[in-house]
């Protein structure tokens, strides 16, 4: 008999479904095989010396980064004082994390069971795959990774403490920490989960429509007013002349149901996360339009974060927390992994998604919808730092669009909810400038430059906007 069904064993019923007599279809017995394969293999990978030494060097560069937000400062830097006395004075300020909680390195974790939330979309991937292959685990953590349906469900569940942390989309933790679409109780962002990942996706048939100029009374797909997916769809909009409160309407649709919404016609695209533009390709419903790494290349979309009283109560749990995060991080920016990244988050209990969708994510080699392979490496990538420049840009189109009302003290909020280091405190003694820097740095969006320390300016700039 085959391997599925076994009509003549008297030890097992016939019920017509997978032969482990597990109550789900062959194709998911396949892919969850395809998984724990795959999980074995990453987990092999996890404990080699290469991967030591490359995850530890990839969360030391990143702390680094936060230190140096230009890196012709740091070379600078490093020709003046040398290696090793530049090693000693950034060891004196690292690891990162507003609270110190990073420098009780390995101490007694306050709370070891923990729940943490996440959307079924490749944004999550450093999150959801540390559950699989042990990273939570090695840190002394029980951690149940929960999908959750909706966005507005992952900020309710943090607010009242279903969650000890959660997959936010990086605009959330502000908004929550400002009480705007909700009680405001303070949220912090510990790590960016990824960079880019997103794209305009629309309907086939305004393939021969691509001028958005054209699309007045085109209906749009977001998944969440506070969202990066809302504001580059707004900002892409005004920048061709497209009002995205008068001359289009924005609907906010869970991101699972955006391509039945599109095959539905009840909206003309949608600009979503992962791996959802994808599958309306997949599923020959749509066809990606731009990727949003064209229109701001290093775009932070979701990160990983929790609640202030959390972290000042757990200091040594979120140290753990963030160490987990960030090798899981690691692992899922190198390309050589993708492949088995795809494989072991593509089942039921996290994506619930085709494998084949899922590579085509990751790896950026994908049909567009259009009778074209392209190949973006970038296409999506995992890169933690939570610059508080790309919370002040976040802040200046919430103001842009009406979300906040009135003065808005930039960066106080972005410092307070972006944690990055506390390096500028520590640095002084060296007598080096740079130590105001602090977590800023440059950003260019569709060809114009955002500099963070003049946001009232930047935000004046604009032709299209709610403001008077």
């Amino acid at each position: 008999m085959s391997e599925f069904f076994d009509p003549y064993n008297a030890d097992r019923p016939l019920m017509l479904k997978c032969s482990c007599g597990r109550d789900h279809t062959i194709a998911d017995h396949h892919a969850e095989v395809a998984a724990d394969s795959a999980a074995v293999e990453l987990r092999r990978r996890r404990e080699t010396a290469e991967f030591e030494a490359y995850s530890n060097e990839f969360i030391e560069a990143t702390l680094v980064k936060a230190l140096f937000p230009h890196d012709e400062v740091r070379r600078r830097f490093l020709r003046a004082v040398g290696k090793g006395t530049a090693m000693a004075a950034i060891a004196s300020v690292l690891p990162v994390a507003s609270l110190q909680a990073m420098a009780q390195e390995k101490g007694a974790l306050e709370k070891t069971n923990l729940k943490i939330g996440f959307i079924p979309i490749t944004c999550a991937t450093p999150l959801i795959m540390a559950a699989p292959l042990g990273f939570y685990q090695k840190q002394g953590l029980n951690v149940e990774v929960t999908k959750t349906a909706g966005w507005a469900l992952v900020r309710d569940k943090m607010i009242n403490k279903e969650y000890d942390a959660t997959h936010f989309l990086s605009p959330m933790p502000l908004a929550i920490s400002m009480g705007l679409g909700s009680n405001a109780v303070p949220m912090n962002v510990a790590t960016i989960q990824n960079i880019n990942g997103q794209a305009i996706t629309l309907a086939l048939k305004h393939k021969n429509n691509r001028d958005p100029k054209n699309w007045k009374g085109f209906k749009f797909g977001i998944p969440f007013d506070y969202s990066m997916h809302n504001f580059l769809l707004r900002y892409y909009l005004a920048e061709n002349g497209i009002n995205p409160d008068t001359d289009v309407q924005l609907r906010v649709i869970p991101p699972a149901e955006m391509v039945a919404n599109l095959r539905a016609g009840n909206i003309d695209g949608f600009l979503g996360p992962d791996p959802f533009n994808q599958r309306a390709v997949f599923d020959e419903v749509g066809f990606i339009h731009v990727l949003t790494r064209d229109l701001w290349n290093g775009h932070p979309c979701c990160a990983f974060g929790t609640s202030t009283e959390f972290i000042q109560k757990n200091p040594n749990t979120f140290a753990a927390l963030y160490r987990a995060v960030l090798t899981s991080a690691a692992m899922a920016r190198d390309p050589k992994n993708r492949e088995l990244i795809a494989k072991v988050i593509a089942p039921s209990q996290y994506l619930n998604q085709p494998e084949a969708v899922l590579t085509q994510v990751l790896t950026g080699r994908f049909a567009d919808g259009l009778g074209k392979i392209q190949n973006v490496p970038e296409r999506a990538d995992f890169d933690p730092m939570p610059w508080q420049s790309m919370a002040v840009w976040m802040l200046t189109q919430m103001q842009r669009w009406g979300y906040v009302k009135g003065d808005v003290d930039y960066k106080a909020v972005a410092e307070k909810v972006f944690l990055i280091t506390d390096a500028r405190k520590h640095m002084k003694d060296l007598g080096q400038p740079f130590a105001a820097g602090g977590g800023y740095t440059k950003h260019t969006i569709m060809g114009k430059a955002f500099d963070a320390s003049k946001p009232a300016e930047y935000l004046n700039s604009f032709a299209i906007k709610k403001l008077s």
